[in-house]
């Protein structure tokens, strides 16, 4: 191989990468998230206790609840680690840097630092703000000069850059040139359309680390499913700061994700992100984040999610036993996470004993042989415990002899009633009046209790009915309350003699559990899920069973 072909060494990596956190901003513009006020300072905090350098508040002057946010931010937020930094754009196109309201805006929020955003891309210069090259050159250079000016650190966010690049080198270099020369802190290339790969990230970001002095950064969105990957092929050119969101929230398919990228850098590639001693909060802040914007957490998402060192095969949960890193890439607490066995017909005894000894039981060799073999049965005729835990260490409690002390069925009976005088629902009709009651007959400590409670449903009116019978008894029941229910057909082509499988989530305070039932019969499956929610809500509170008198 001749000198000219011979590969060129790779790039060092940076020793150290900022994050930039746009959640509040560029986050909250997914389908589906509006935060409040409140959300705001609530996530800024969490992104605070995890150490992310900078965390975007949002666009002063742009809306009510921004300006609400920086000015609740300056008297109620007490970062420790994070800066707040406020978003905006350059000047108008022929505008005057002290009478832009933008401009003025960015001054006014209070922040140390503004991160303004400009175009690099002369297609969109020429079309969509109908001005010439220069114009667009001069709007980014006056409207950091302006800000710098008045005493504020600027970053720059290059829209379009990397779409712009390619289209026309000379003219995004420029920009950033004006940029740098008008005293950004912080040249942030930005691939707006999300359409980039790893491989044009990382050539393109090379050239501007070479080209420029100024620190660089990457601002990526996700539209490739690249997010993550790009960010790493950025830092691998040279770039220190990189701009996401916990989670991958932003429109469309999102952003590029915080959370697997500070796991990545500071794990796998060596480089620093947040403190060291941060790194544990890593999953309690994408948890806490999803509930915040109230979608639930990824339980797939590297990292972080409720499956991402779960174990369900035999093979792997048997060499875990002895070597807790056979099959895990990292140790779970490093990022707050941990190892999770999950139960089904593919488990083999380590399962079930790692299982046990997580719930805390003492199983006899008998006992684990038999819970195996159970668990292939019923998991053949349609449970599906590794999403249903609580059904399962109640199920796994009775096979150590377990039996449960609270109340025993005797019968139950559901009847509806259908009063629209058709037999039929008609297509035209809003709604049908149908009524529906259901009496449980229950002992409880040798007394016979009979009740009938109503409800919109069969499974409504059963708790009802178990509420009658039991809640003055065990009141703790009434702060368990049934949060979603599930019905899946198992055996389609059985027509309505179908297996079905009924799933409850419950909870009570900031404990949540699953239960499950499986029959040919709604009522009976729902039954079965419903009254092991009850039990394992009343055992996990420690109760006792009900003594009269």
């Amino acid at each position: 191989m001749s000198t000219a072909e011979a590969p060129t060494a790779p790039r060092p990596l940076p020793e150290a990468v900022e994050i930039y956190d746009t959640t509040l901003r560029d986050g909250s513009q997914l389908r589906g998230i509006s935060l409040s006020v409140q959300d705001k300072l609530r996530i800024s905090v969490q992104l605070d206790e995890l150490g992310v350098h900078y965390i975007e508040g949002g666009w002063p002057g742009s809306n009510p609840k921004d300006d609400e946010f920086f000015q609740r931010a300056r008297t109620e937020l007490h970062l420790a680690t994070s800066t707040l930094v406020s978003f905006g754009s350059t000047r108008r196109v022929k505008g005057r840097t002290d009478e832009d309201l933008t401009l003025a805006n960015l001054v006014a929020s209070g922040t140390e630092v503004a991160c303004i955003v400009g175009k690099c891309w002369d297609y969109h210069v020429l079309e969509a703000l109908r001005a010439t090259l220069d114009e667009g050159v001069a709007m980014v250079a006056d409207s950091i000069r302006f800000l710098k000016d008045q005493g504020m650190q600027v970053f720059f966010d290059a829209e379009h850059f990397f779409d712009g690049y390619q289209n026309n080198p000379g003219y995004s270099l420029a920009v950033l040139e004006a940029a740098a020369l008008a005293g950004a802190d912080r040249l942030v290339l930005c691939d707006t359309n999300g359409g980039s790969l790893p491989t044009h990230v990382e050539q393109i970001v090379g050239a501007v680390v070479d080209y420029l002095d100024t620190p660089v950064g990457v601002h990526l969105h996700n539209d490739t499913g690249c997010g993550v990957a790009n960010a790493l092929a950025g830092v691998r050119a040279g770039a220190t700061q990189v701009q996401g969101t916990i989670n991958g929230y932003g429109e469309r398919t999102g952003n590029c994700n915080l959370v697997p990228i500070i796991a990545n850098l500071s794990l796998k590639m060596g480089v620093a992100t947040v403190p060291q001693d941060r790194l544990e909060h890593l999953t309690a802040v994408s948890h806490h984040v999803a509930e915040l914007v109230n979608f639930t957490p990824d339980p797939q998402q590297p990292y972080v999610g409720s499956s991402a060192f779960a174990h369900k095969a035999g093979l792997h949960t048997s060499a875990i036993a002895r070597r807790p890193d056979a099959y895990e890439h990292i140790d779970p607490s490093a990022v707050g996470n941990g190892s999770r066995f999950v139960v089904s017909e593919m488990a083999g005894r380590s399962t079930v004993e790692l299982k046990a000894a997580e719930m805390g039981l003492e199983l006899s060799g008998k006992a684990v042989g038999e819970i195996v073999d159970t668990l292939k049965k019923l998991e053949h005729a349609g449970y599906h415990f590794e999403v249903a835990d609580a059904s399962l260490e109640l199920l796994m409690r009775a096979a150590s002899g377990w039996k449960q002390p609270y109340f025993e069925l005797e019968s139950f009976r559901v009847s509806t009633d259908h009063r629209s005088g058709t037999g039929a629902r008609a297509w035209n009709e809003v709604a049908v009046d149908v009524d529906t009651e259901a009496t449980v007959k229950l002992h409880v400590q040798g007394e016979r209790i009979v009740a009938t409670g109503e409800g919109n449903g069969p499974v409504d009116a059963l708790h009802a009915a178990l509420m009658l019978t039991l809640a003055h008894r065990y009141p703790e029941l009434r702060s368990i309350s049934l949060i979603d229910y599930k019905v899946r057909v198992l055996d389609t082509a059985s027509g309505t003699a179908a297996v079905t499988r009924v799933m409850i989530d419950s909870a009570s305070g900031d404990r949540v559990w699953t239960t499950i039932g499986v029959s040919t019969n709604i009522v009976e499956a729902s039954w079965q899920a419903l009254v092991d929610s009850l039990v394992f809500g009343l055992l996990q509170a420690g109760i006792t069973p009900y003594m009269k008198g």
